[in-house]
């Protein structure tokens, strides 16, 4: 029997489709076109892979399963890529902010306190709750800016 997830299309559907998956609708799930998402619409978080073997030899951010953080002169494109793929943010949301503002985001995001639906502890900072506002699909990070950050864990109560 084969696997089956539930993707957003472009017009905000979700949609069950089974794997794999036709070549042209892969490819739009891979430039983030289509997003992977929970059958009730809410993000999709894949269980983290296994951690790899130290290896003798120095690794690399890519060996160690981390996408590289784009370098001071890459273009936004290459920004909004890491943003989406790093802090799962959704393609519009990183596009809609300014390359600086990608620049400013965390190398990693901070790790999640609870390990069900990735709510920072109450004692994390309020960058950490503008960041998973976001990438729950809440709210934009200019208007999750705008709250406080008792507001922001009151949404999720």
């Amino acid at each position: 029997m084969a696997e089956t997830i539930h993707v957003r299309g472009e017009g905000g559907a979700v949609i069950a489709m089974d794997l794999p998956l036709p070549e042209s609708i892969q490819e739009r799930l891979d430039r983030g076109a289509i997003q992977r998402v929970n059958e009730d619409g809410s993000p999709y978080y894949a269980a983290p892979a296994p951690a790899p073997k130290a290896a003798a030899s120095k690794s690399s951010a890519l060996t160690d399963g981390l996408v590289p953080r784009p370098g001071a002169r890459a273009g936004k494109d290459d920004w909004v890529l890491w943003a989406m793929a790093v802090h799962a943010i959704p393609e519009t949301d990183a596009e809609a902010m300014t390359k600086a503002q990608l620049q400013e985001l965390p190398e990693q995001p901070a790790p999640a306190a609870r390990a069900g639906d990735g709510r920072p502890d109450e004692a994390a900072d309020k960058a950490a709750w503008i960041d998973f506002t976001v990438r729950s699909g809440r709210m934009s990070r200019e208007d999750a800016e705008a709250y406080t950050k008792d507001d922001l864990i009151a949404l999720f109560a």
